[in-house]
């Protein structure tokens, strides 16, 4: 899995539910064609991070299909969330 781009937004939590700040990720990612996420109209994912001092937190995610918006029933893998936080935190607003 590689990002190629993204979006991101720092949003309110509107119940205050989340402790700290609150981001909200699009990432724009390419899979190879034997992976399960690939789909030939391209996948992006949604992230929520909560960001408490120092602590990064992916609160949800969803892994969405472009042109559908049709969001996949996958879940990904620790290795894969590892590089979601780590880009997320390195692109921080």
């Amino acid at each position: 899995m590689n990002i190629i781009e993204h979006t991101v937004e720092k949003v309110q939590d509107p119940v205050g539910i989340i402790v700290g700040d609150r981001y909200e990720f699009f990432l724009s990612i390419e899979v190879d064609e034997e992976d399960d996420l690939y789909s030939e109209k391209g996948i992006y994912i949604r992230v929520i991070l909560a960001v408490n001092n120092q602590d990064l937190h992916i609160k949800q995610y969803q892994i969405v299909e472009y042109d559908t918006e049709e969001q996949l029933d996958f879940e990904l893998e620790d290795d894969e969330l590892q590089l979601i936080k780590e880009y997320c935190q390195d692109h921080l607003v």
